[in-house]
């Protein structure tokens, strides 16, 4: 007799990712709100390069020019494009995971920790090719233009018809090899240490819950642990989506022009605000996410 519980779990994967996909996009607009201001500072600091070039000499460097220049909502530059951005990116990263974990549980129900770590993956890629390569494009653009003597673009619809007026709507998705990459890797590690150290936490007894500050500080670690583990790509990806793109062939040749002409260094550069904003922000997402999730399941079942 064929054992019930596959059926039920793949019944379950689509309202599990419907479930994800409300939770997550809540989740995203609520987490941007908090910490856009350390990604504007990461972008900033990854796009300076060597040299007559180079315009900051850190992070509180940064941060006061930008704010003499520009005024304290000049540290929120391009937050209209990620805020846009990160509704639809959350919640196809929750839906996705949601899916795919559901999809990979064995006979028993269970999700082994390989199949933790693709099913994290899997997500962190969907959420590249759906949300993430455009709006990281048009955000690293609107940034990079503030850089320049002469901004060019006048607001968020103004910029992103000139992009798509300049390089088609193929230029809204520069960079999206590295950006999948990059995504994949992110979540794979994220998901994967966040859920490992809940069952360290919990023994894997299902009735035992992890309290949220904790959840908190397990998201922390997980941020911290992807941003070491995938830096070099978020500087590659942020350098293919700058308005200088065009110096670069692919994204091989990007990552070796870096090498050749900064150094290996220059692969971690931004590595201190992004793994501040990273730390705050995989905490607030997953204890958010967490929340709502409580919420909903004592209504939507």
């Amino acid at each position: 007799m064929q054992s019930p519980v596959p059926v039920l779990v793949a019944a379950s994967s689509g309202e599990k990712g419907l479930k994800g996909i409300v939770a997550g996009g809540i989740t995203g607009g609520l987490e941007i709100l908090i910490t856009y201001p350390t990604e504007f500072v990461k972008t900033q600091l990854q796009l300076d390069e060597k040299g007559e070039m180079k315009k900051f000499n850190g992070i509180a460097d940064c941060v006061k020019k930008t704010v003499k220049q520009n005024g304290f909502f000049g540290l929120y530059r391009g937050l209209s494009v990620l805020l846009l951005g990160s509704i639809p990116k959350s919640a196809a990263r929750f839906g996705a995971f949601e899916f795919f974990s559901n999809k990979m549980r064995d006979e028993s129900g269970e999700l082994t920790m390989t199949r933790r770590f693709f099913s994290g993956m899997l997500a962190g890629m969907t959420e590249a090719v759906v949300a993430v390569t455009p709006m990281e494009t048009i955000k690293v653009r609107f940034i990079n233009d503030q850089r320049s003597a002469k901004p060019k673009y006048k607001g968020l619809f103004h910029g992103v018809g000139q992009i798509v007026k300049t390089d088609g709507i193929g230029g809204i998705y520069k960079g999206l090899p590295a950006t999948v990459m990059k995504q994949g890797s992110n979540q794979a590690i994220r998901f994967f240490v966040l859920f490992s150290l809940k069952d360290l936490y919990t023994g894997r007894d299902k009735t035992k819950t992890v309290p949220k500050p904790l959840v908190g500080v397990f998201g922390a670690i997980a941020g911290a642990a992807s941003v070491f583990g995938n830096n070099p790509l978020d500087v590659v990806k942020t350098r293919m989506q700058s308005l200088d793109s065009a110096r670069y062939k692919n994204t091989l040749d990007c990552a070796m022009q870096v090498l050749r002409q900064e150094g290996p260094m220059a692969f971690y550069k931004g590595t201190v605000p992004r793994l501040g904003r990273v730390c705050l922000d995989v905490a607030i997402t997953f204890m958010i996410y967490d929340t709502i999730m409580d919420v909903f399941n004592l209504f939507w079942k």
